[in-house]
């Protein structure tokens, strides 16, 4: 291993063996599950987002919440301060008034003449300790099959067993963080029965308040353990210094990297920041394939059919450096062989795959300067999603 990767630190949470997981696609694989759980819950529920929206997906998400805290189940809801800031007061009193313990996850420092913080980017939701949902999918009508229009691509994983319960440890010390007092039943007193199949699952974090870059530390550990080929499907690929060289480290090693990225972006300025690195992607023979049907929001990598990791994770320096992410890595060849098998489909069926004579060929000065412009404005948001000073009033 690279003395880059054994640079980022140590891993917080042990690799766990019994698990039975499932790769989820956003639209109904997802919200199905989700609701599912929902409906099942007897105990306690913790569901922390990103972003939860008052449209019809979070309206339907909200009833069943709604239901089961009136049913006894103690809910604890932490959502973004900054991406879901839209949400309705009276939607959110709608959740108190149910029971359910509603809070927005605030910038660490605040005062009148500034604020310090960070976004809490992951997507966790665990039910009565022993199941749990992660991904990149938020609580939206772009995530879902419904009212006309198809999903945006993105994925979760669906995991019973030893790893739910590690998951509801991480999402009971951010909501204590966020100022709950919980007394509920510890995981080890609620009885439920672990899955026989053995799957090795561990939780990556990253969180860098904490001194955390375990996701960052599997992607280094990935481009340099690497044998035979890597599969990237990332929203807004803007690798770092140190992700760079690791990954061209690989492709020149003879690794062959195919990165699926999105043809139609939701942030326009990433997509023309993450063009301006392609011509040194093509420089070293890595694969570029453009998603078109619909916005590319999924965020997974696997490699060599044997691992994988899936969750909030997107390959730049704002999940590096800026946001609290977390990625399940799935040690399985099964569930490996399962991702391949989906993202070599969503290749060969939804993707464009770009040719360097072509694209170099439509590259004019204009183009060029708005991708570099983008990839420089890019890195300067890290610190416009850390940092913002108020002028004193």
């Amino acid at each position: 291993m690279s003395s880059i990767a054994k640079a980022i630190g140590p891993i917080s949470y042990s690799q766990t063996s019994h698990n039975n997981v499932k790769l989820l696609r956003a639209g109904n694989e997802f919200f199905g599950k989700l609701l599912d759980l929902i409906e099942q819950a007897k105990h306690i529920i913790y569901f922390q987002i990103y972003i939860f929206e008052d449209d019809e997906t979070g309206k339907q998400v909200a009833d069943a919440l709604m239901k089961a805290a009136r049913r006894g189940v103690k809910i604890y809801m932490l959502v973004d301060g900054y991406a879901s800031q839209s949400l309705p007061a009276e939607f959110i009193k709608n959740l108190q008034r149910s029971g359910i313990k509603f809070r927005k996850f605030e910038p660490i420092f605040r005062s009148k003449s500034y604020y310090f913080g960070r976004r809490l980017h992951h997507k966790v939701m665990v039910f009565d300790s022993c199941s749990a949902l992660v991904g990149g999918i938020n609580i939206s009508n772009n995530y879902s099959d419904e009212f006309d229009k198809p999903a945006w691509l993105d994925w979760a994983v669906s995991v019973k067993g030893e790893a739910a319960a590690q998951l509801e440890e991480v999402c009971r010390i951010k909501a204590e963080k966020a100022g709950y007092r919980i007394s509920v039943l510890k995981p080890a007193r609620l009885k439920f029965k672990m899955p026989d199949e053995v799957c090795k699952v561990k939780i990556s974090i990253n969180d860098w308040i904490n001194r955390k870059a375990e996701i960052t530390q599997s992607y280094l550990r990935m481009f340099d353990e690497a044998q035979s080929y890597i599969y990237i499907m990332s929203p807004y690929f803007i690798p770092g210094r140190e992700l760079t060289k690791a990954l061209l480290a690989a492709a020149n090693r003879g690794v062959v990297i195919k990165l699926i990225l999105p043809g139609i972006s939701d942030v326009q300025m990433a997509k023309h920041a993450e063009r301006y690195m392609y011509r040194k992607l093509f420089r070293h023979n890595i694969h570029i394939y453009e998603y078109q049907p619909k916005v590319l929001h999924g965020k997974l990598a696997t490699y060599d059919g044997k691992w994988t990791t899936v969750g909030s994770y997107n390959v730049n320096n704002i999940s590096a450096y800026a946001s609290i992410e977390l990625n399940l890595e799935i040690h399985n060849e099964v569930f490996a062989a399962d991702v391949e098998k989906r993202l070599n489909r969503i290749i060969e069926n939804d993707c464009i795959k770009l040719n360097e004579e072509d694209y170099l060929r439509k590259l004019n000065l204009f183009k060029l300067f708005v991708q570099r412009s983008s990839y420089d404005i890019s890195r300067l948001l890290l610190f416009l999603f850390t940092f913002y000073f108020k002028q004193k009033e």
